[in-house]
């Protein structure tokens, strides 16, 4: 049987975001973060982190510096008892690549990611700072959370109508994700 998943934003839900993040040494992660990773973990959860990087199409990062970034990244999760299932990474821009499946809210890396860890994902929650974290959820008829610890959380759309619920952080957003499974 498939197991459900929590897909996480990287920049602004998990880590702070200060733009493209190019030195490893400059990745802190926001508080209650790994903890909130952790629980959801432990409750049964499969953790996923879906990241758009479009600075590495726009040559603002390389490639090699993503995944110094995205190495220090797991290892202050892992150090916090709080590792992930997976990661995935669009490294595209539409201006420089023209569209692609694996750009937020384009479903490909999601779908993916069902196939390779068998994910339930009509039972899955995306959570994020920004909408495009968050389409994806409707198009599998699942729920969102929008976290405001980002720069691009707004509460300007019709949220209820979207079912998608607002929480300050990850933190608050997983006790909502682990109050609704109970």
């Amino acid at each position: 049987m498939p197991d459900p998943a929590v897909f996480l934003d990287r920049d602004g839900t998990i880590i702070e975001d200060t733009g493209f993040v190019r030195d490893p040494a400059s990745v802190k992660l926001i508080p209650g973060a790994a903890q909130a990773i952790a629980r959801l973990a432990a409750a049964g959860y499969r953790i996923v982190v879906v990241t758009n990087q479009s600075g590495i199409a726009r040559g603002l990062i390389s490639m090699e510096q993503y995944r110094q970034v995205a190495d220090r990244f797991l290892e202050l999760l892992d150090e916090a008892g709080a590792g992930v299932t997976a990661t995935y990474l669009c490294p595209h821009h539409p201006t420089v690549d023209g569209a692609c499946e694996c750009r937020k809210p384009a479903l490909g890396n999601y779908r993916l990611a069902a196939l390779e860890h068998d994910l339930d994902l009509t039972h899955s929650v995306w959570v994020g700072d920004r909408m495009t974290d968050l389409e994806p959820a409707r198009a599998f008829l699942a729920r969102g959370i929008l976290v405001l610890t980002g720069r691009g959380a707004r509460v300007d759309d019709d949220l209820e109508r979207l079912r998608i619920r607002v929480a300050p952080s990850l933190a608050e957003a997983a006790e909502l994700i682990l109050a609704d499974r109970e």
